[in-house]
């Protein structure tokens, strides 16, 4: 009967002890991580406990001021803007004398707030930022060009339209008074905002204008150009060949 040697297992008992050996070092390497992390939390628990309730506190008081101070003075701020909003817009929807009507929205009457008001008292809320600009707005109307460009100034807003409208009313300021590179650079941020259809081209021909005025006719044409490429179907695009003819002669 024939017999086989069994081959020898040694090499494969020898990776069966690397291995082995590998395995213990790794967890040996992990009760050590383990055993100093919690000797660290260990002695740490009090600062890490105090941290702990310290960001609970911030968040139950963020939550409670939200609920028990700025919610509620939003809504009393957005109550009180409706007696000089309505002032406003009819001021706005008028073709009458409306100083007077401006001025009703600006100040007030019969004990109800009016935009400065609520500028001072809720200059925080959303209301109070809407006021900021109808402030702005109705001292422009009213000729008082400093408080126009101090209101409006201080208003803030990602909306597209009104937020650039923001900006180019304070050029329009500046350019009330004779301050024309003021104007031309806030023109430039009101046609820059956020592009759209309306207001980028209306402050586009803003800027090409000024700019001419300053004797920067280059610039001007450039500005002329955008509206002619970029916004060809704007109101300001209607008879934006004349500008642009007007610009290069100015510019040779």
């Amino acid at each position: 009967m024939a017999t086989y040697k069994k081959r020898g297992n040694k090499a494969h008992n020898k990776i069966n002890i690397e291995d082995q050996s590998t395995t213990a070092e790794v967890f040996k390497t992990l009760d050590d991580t383990a055993s100093k992390s919690e000797q660290w939390v260990e002695k740490n628990q009090r600062p890490i406990f105090i941290g702990l309730i310290a960001i609970t506190l911030i968040i139950l008081g963020y939550l409670a001021y939200n609920k028990y101070i700025a919610e509620p003075k939003e809504k009393e701020a957005a109550d009180e803007l409706a007696f000089p909003k309505e002032y406003f817009e009819q001021a706005q929807n008028t073709t009458v004398a409306v100083d007077s009507i401006y001025s009703l929205a600006i100040n007030g009457a019969n004990g109800k707030y009016g935009l400065i008001d609520i500028v001072d008292n809720y200059g925080g809320t959303k209301a109070g930022n809407l006021a900021k600009y109808m402030s702005g707005i109705s001292y422009l109307k009213l000729g008082e060009y400093d408080n126009a460009i101090k209101y409006l100034s201080d208003f803030s807003s990602d909306d597209e339209i009104l937020g650039a409208l923001a900006k180019g009313n304070i050029g329009d300021a500046f350019a009330e008074i004779n301050q024309p590179e003021d104007a031309l650079k806030y023109y430039l941020e009101a046609a820059n905002f956020k592009d759209n259809d309306f207001s980028t081209p209306l402050y586009l021909f803003k800027a090409g204008n000024t700019a001419m005025d300053l004797g920067k006719n280059k610039k001007a044409l450039d500005y002329f150009t955008r509206i002619k490429d970029n916004y060809s179907k704007s109101e300001e695009a209607k008879e934006i060949d004349i500008y642009i003819q007007r610009a290069k002669i100015a510019a040779e």
